[in-house]
């Protein structure tokens, strides 16, 4: 379809203007499960501050990798094992999450990794993104075979990746499934990697993945966090017993002093 398009088109600037369009609205879909799954990772550093320091310098990393990446493809895509690579390590961070998420004991918290330091988190994102750089990048090969066109669109990806991950931390601390949904999708990208991996014609098409990416992040989307100053009831919305048994404790808390000094 994407060739048909380039035929019709009547002189190599217009070629090139609408090659370098598909390849930035391909880089922005993609961009979406991979933003997502940043934001999630930041969660492990508590300070607001320091996440999105950690998303940025992060990033400048990752955009470096993803460079590299694309100037080598020709040579990476010969060797199924940096897919493999990239399948494992997002499906062990998945593993990671949901299995200390099954100990929850009710609070939702972040299950994901955890970073003491500033620059822990930064190689853990940078190395995220290029796993997920494996199969766009890819991709972008075989779209055109022009390296500083794929070059731009990655370039405009990386600076709108950087927007939709820091709307997304906002987003996290908002609502309730939003950081599950993002495991789910680093799930079906490291699940579509290893299906690559194993057999290439068993791979699902783009629109498929796109799709169920959609419809997790609707439910992502489907219910706001309750804030704190709601979810504790208000004394004057107690049980009339339950308010004479609290006056009674704070009654002979208040007493016992004051007898005993007696």
């Amino acid at each position: 379809m994407i060739d048909q398009l380039l035929e019709y088109s009547p002189n190599f600037g217009l070629d090139t203007l609408l090659l370098l369009l598909i390849l930035v609205a391909l880089e922005a879909v993609l961009s979406a499960d991979n933003a997502i799954a940043l934001a999630a990772l930041t969660q492990g550093l508590h300070d607001t501050a320091l996440q999105r320091r950690a998303l940025n310098i992060g990033l400048v990393l990752a955009y470096v990798l993803r460079m590299t990446l694309i100037l080598t493809a020709t040579w990476v895509v010969r060797y199924w094992q940096f897919e493999l690579a990239g399948a494992l390590y997002l499906l062990w961070l998945v593993w990671q999450y949901f299995a200390s998420n099954s100990n929850d004991d009710g609070e939702h918290i972040h299950h994901g990794p955890r970073f003491d330091s500033l620059w822990q988190a930064i190689p853990v994102i940078a190395i995220t993104d290029l796993a997920f750089s494996l199969d766009s990048v890819t991709t972008a090969i075989a779209i055109s075979k022009e390296i500083w066109i794929i070059l731009l669109g990655a370039t405009i990806g990386i600076v709108t990746l950087r927007f939709m991950a820091g709307l997304f931390i906002r987003w996290l601390t908002e609502f309730t499934h939003l950081e599950d949904a993002g495991y789910i999708t680093v799930a079906f990208v490291g699940l579509r990697l290893l299906v690559k991996v194993i057999h290439e014609e068993l791979v699902p098409p783009q629109w498929l993945m796109i799709s169920a990416i959609a419809l997790v992040f609707l439910w992502g989307f489907s219910e706001r966090k309750i804030p704190a100053e709601n979810a504790v009831p208000q004394q004057s919305e107690m049980a009339p017993a339950a308010q004479e048994s609290i006056e009674e404790v704070i009654g002979e808390v208040t007493e016992e002093p004051v007898e005993s000094k007696k």
